[in-house]
């Protein structure tokens, strides 16, 4: 007995459009944005109210600087789709190109959707902190965080703007939850570094600094963090070479690491610059 087929040129469109997609997707992930433009542009030609190709539509128009196209490709897509991923991607795409009053309008109305899209917190809360309304981006975090509990980025964000606010008390609690969360995301344990570090905790601040740096050993502003604490903590030699190490082959990180010289009540302050920068430019036996 022979089971009835679909119409055969319907699936054919069908399959066509997703082998497009999925292979504009690819391309946008190997860096080849020309390849993943064109084949997303085809597919929308075809099909306006496709939400996968418009997204990487976006993801390239966003990472090219081309705003204004974003916007313009975005708005109809979106309010078709009404997928909040295409909405946060039109309203950074209008805050980009100067329309941020519109981008927040837009945030505002997708942050009310369900089920809830924790993006679309974190870019209203980041536009309305760049505005220096930073209760309001706290307090759009913290309704994210009601409908979203476990999501880290909204606890790194809203622990960072805590910190801003020398809210240091409940900075640490919301950055120690996103590192039970997230063990392994060196940049949350940088930041719970910093909060302990405000805090005058300077063990346990660097203990997290040693842990994100175990994670990702480039990372000079840590390096530099976790010499500041070593030098609060008294050892003197050791914060120092983590200095020589935070600038070494970083001539923009010599700043930084002068303050961090000067700031700590163990540091070194030197009246002039080049000699703060010969002072860290030598050489070092310790390890």
């Amino acid at each position: 007995m022979k089971t009835k087929q679909p119409a055969s040129g319907a699936t054919t469109r069908r399959s066509a459009a997703d082998e497009k997609v999925e292979r504009a997707s690819w391309a946008l992930r190997a860096g080849r944005q020309d390849e993943a433009e064109r084949l997303a542009s085809s597919v929308l030609r075809a099909d306006k109210a496709n939400s996968a190709a418009a997204s990487i539509l976006a993801q390239v128009l966003l990472q090219q600087a081309r705003f204004e196209e974003a916007a313009a490709a975005l708005r109809q897509a979106a309010k078709r789709s009404q997928d909040p991923r295409l909405e946060t991607f039109l309203a950074i795409a209008l805050a980009k190109s100067g329309h941020r009053d519109e981008a927040i309008g837009q945030l505002e109305r997708t942050t009310r959707q369900r089920p809830p899209f924790a993006p679309a917190f974190r870019e209203l809360a980041s536009l309305l902190s760049n505005k220096g309304e930073l209760d309001q981006a706290v307090a759009v975090l913290e309704r994210g965080l009601l409908l979203l509990p476990d999501v880290v980025e909204l606890l790194l964000d809203l622990g960072s703007l805590q910190l801003q606010q020398n809210a240091r008390h409940h900075a640490r609690a919301l950055l120690e939850r996103a590192a039970a969360l997230a063990p392994n995301r060196p940049d949350i344990l940088a930041e719970l570094g910093r909060a302990l570090c405000l805090d005058g905790a300077y063990d346990a601040a660097a203990t997290r600094y040693q842990q994100a740096l175990a994670l990702r050993p480039d990372d000079a502003m840590s390096r530099a963090n976790l010499a500041v604490c070593l030098l609060e903590m008294g050892e003197r030699d050791q914060g120092e070479m983590k200095l020589r190490e935070a600038v070494r082959g970083r001539p923009d990180m010599i700043g930084r690491a002068i303050h961090s010289l000067a700031a700590p009540s163990h540091g070194r302050f030197f009246l002039r610059r080049s000699a703060a920068v010969n002072f860290l430019n030598k050489s070092s036996d310790l390890r």
